[in-house]
């Protein structure tokens, strides 16, 4: 496992997905202005564009899972999954429409988990695979 993860680096692999999934939420506004003012109608959200936010957390969920595997330190670990989960909740009560948030609060825990990835990769890892401090 020390060899998958010292090919993959799951944090860079996180830090880089949570990075592509803030571009994601960065453009969609641009991308439906556009589209409102080519065509009148039909103004929802297209089913595979929201099926990338999952996409998303789906690969962020398993750089998560193993960059806490070999971090040393706890409190890194639960801030991660923390982030992690308050913008799965913030995705899945976007697109059930149970809670209409601000676009720019799904950026809070994107732009945590990028950041939290950078500092477990320059000052967390640990060379056992299961380390914890």
């Amino acid at each position: 496992m020390i060899r998958l993860q010292n090919r993959f680096k799951p944090d860079l692999i996180g830090a880089v997905a949570s990075g592509l999934c803030l571009i994601h939420c960065i453009i969609t506004p641009f991308i439906f202005i556009v589209k409102a003012c080519s065509v009148t109608c039909c103004a929802d959200t297209p089913i595979w564009w929201q099926a990338v936010d999952y996409i998303f957390l789906i690969i962020s969920f398993t750089a998560i899972w193993h960059a806490t595997k070999s971090s040393s330190k706890k409190w890194l670990q639960i801030a991660l999954w923390g982030s992690w989960i308050l913008l799965l909740a913030v995705i899945v009560t976007e697109s059930i429409g149970i809670i209409f948030y601000p676009k720019a609060f799904s950026y809070i825990p994107a732009f945590t988990i990028i950041g939290l990835h950078l500092y477990n990769y320059k000052y967390c890892n640990c060379a056992s695979d299961n380390c914890y401090a």
